[in-house]
């Protein structure tokens, strides 16, 4: 049987859940953060022109993963850039995160939905036999 996707999405009511899976709890991070990415265009099409950083702390790596998912979110709304390439670093409760990516061009890119922010619903960050999980449902 095929090793799962590295990132996927998930329906959830009217809103939809990102998952990320890797071999580290930074792959898996950056996994949900690219799955996330899927639901406003396809990651394929944003070049990677532009980075930013960004840092983030938390109490729990569950709380750590809505915290780096709603800045990637804000920095795309307040940026108006897509994002297709997140390097991630986790040192305990702080996470730095470089973000690659592009200006929105909606003629290029298409965006089908904008995403408002993760939630706490579906929230987990899980060590398994084969690797981490990040997933959480983002309101969009």
């Amino acid at each position: 049987m095929p090793a799962p996707a590295p990132w996927e999405t998930f329906p959830h009511d009217a809103d939809v859940g990102v998952r990320g899976r890797g071999a580290t709890r930074e792959e898996a991070f950056a996994n949900a953060a690219m799955a996330m990415t899927s639901i406003i265009t396809e990651p394929s099409n944003v070049e990677r022109h532009d980075s930013i950083e960004i840092s983030c702390e938390c109490p729990d790596e569950e709380l750590l993963l809505v915290e780096f998912l709603n800045s990637v979110i804000f920095q795309m709304a307040v940026r108006h850039l897509l994002f297709s390439k997140f390097l991630v670093t986790i040192d305990g409760n702080k996470l730095h995160a470089i973000l690659v990516g592009e200006p929105v061009s909606v003629k290029r890119h298409q965006p089908a939905v904008e995403v408002k922010g993760a939630t706490l619903t579906e929230l987990a960050v899980e060590k398994g036999a084969d690797g981490w999980v990040a997933q959480c449902v983002v309101d969009v």
